[in-house]
């Protein structure tokens, strides 16, 4: 997918009556805002698409049934894998109640999304704008975050065959030809890859693979397609990996039972 990059707007919020301003942002598939931070917290979401934040080598996919707390100062990127409207809610950290000091992801079930539109609304009035406040910050409950990482190696000629998978996750190449590919030793290549990264090549290639796939899955796709398009030959094998590696399914993580952070 292309990225386009566009620059960061103001990044101070109006003041408001309550703790809570809404904002509305439309991204086209695989628009980011370049690197920015917010004087106040903000919870990212998108009522419809697919939205990537990222946050220095951590990377979260949020379809609508999650969001994403950024912490006030917290410098970070907001794109779209598929046409989205990004929503974020900013809280006022001096007066929120709320004070989690890492990027947290939350579940977004109906009631929520029916708040934040209507805290969207500018003809509220001040109490009935309170109220719904409370109840917000009464329905955000952190989701389990299960990590895949996916460290960039340092070495140049590591890096090179990272960057070939990044490119294509489903690249069949083995270990052996990617090392012939770059003039080192099988065994060379193997040790540097548990240098750079401390993983073995074929387990830093399976978090590339599952981190490809779920843009794909968030979107709605077969599992069939994801997997295939990632390089694994059949469903069953990518869930596997994706059950070894996650600690669930994907059709429990699309539903909301877990979310994935995932290292860029």
């Amino acid at each position: 997918m292309l990225k386009s990059v566009i620059e960061a707007v103001d990044t101070t919020p109006p003041t408001a009556v309550g703790v809570i301003v809404v904002g509305s942002f439309p991204l086209a598939s695989g628009q980011w805002i370049s690197p920015h931070s917010h004087t106040h917290h903000q919870l990212a979401w998108t009522r419809s698409g697919v939205l990537g934040v990222a946050v220095a080598d951590s990377y979260w996919i949020l379809p609508p049934t999650r969001a994403l707390w950024l912490p006030a100062g917290v410098v970070h990127e907001v794109g779209a894998t598929r046409d989205a409207v990004l929503c974020s809610l900013y809280l006022n950290p001096e007066r929120c109640a709320l004070d989690w000091a890492e990027p947290t992801a939350v579940g977004v079930d109906g009631l929520l999304a029916q708040l934040i539109s209507y805290l969207g609304r500018e003809d509220l009035a001040d109490d009935a704008r309170l109220r719904a406040e409370a109840v917000v910050l009464d329905l955000l409950r952190p989701l389990p975050a299960l990590p895949i990482d996916v460290p960039l190696p340092v070495d140049d000629r590591v890096r090179a065959v990272a960057d070939a998978l990044l490119a294509d996750p489903a690249d069949p190449r083995s270990l052996e030809t990617h090392a012939r590919s770059i003039g080192v030793s099988r065994r060379t290549l193997t040790r540097l890859f548990v240098r750079d990264t401390g993983m073995s090549f074929d387990r830093w290639r399976t978090h590339v693979r599952l981190r490809a796939a779920l843009p794909l899955l968030a979107e709605g796709r077969a599992v069939s397609q994801a997997a295939h398009a990632v390089g694994y030959a059949t469903p069953s094998a990518f869930l596997a990996a994706f059950r070894r590696t996650v600690g669930t399914s994907p059709g429990r993580y699309l539903n909301g039972d877990a979310v994935l952070n995932v290292e860029r």
